[in-house]
């Protein structure tokens, strides 16, 4: 029986902590954002509209990133989360700066 609440303990704190990494920001960094936004941020929570700072702040560095062709003369990087979340590899576009999509799973 003490096996299991240990592992149930283990798997929680897995899940809860190990997908986000450690503290990116200071309060004083965030307060100019959106009180949401701000909210998101320390939450290790991304929403799309968000910006690249944002995200940054949110998830840390991507894992790798890559600057893609420009769409109708917008800016175009793509950000790949291999390593942040037990649930599988997470890819970002953005445009222009801001988040527009998001995809979960395995490439």
């Amino acid at each position: 029986m003490k096996k299991v609440i240990l592992a149930v303990l283990i798997l929680s704190f897995l899940l809860g902590v190990g997908c986000m990494k450690s503290v990116r920001y200071s309060e004083d960094e965030i307060k100019a954002f959106p009180p949401e936004t701000q909210e998101n941020i320390r939450k290790g929570q991304v929403m799309l509209g968000m910006s690249i700072q944002e995200v940054r702040y949110a998830w840390g560095s991507p894992d790798s990133a890559r600057i893609l062709e420009p769409f109708e003369g917008k800016a175009r990087e793509e950000w790949i989360y291999s390593t942040l979340s037990v649930y599988g590899t997470r890819i970002l576009l953005f445009l222009d700066g801001k988040l527009i999509y998001i995809k979960s799973g395995s490439l």
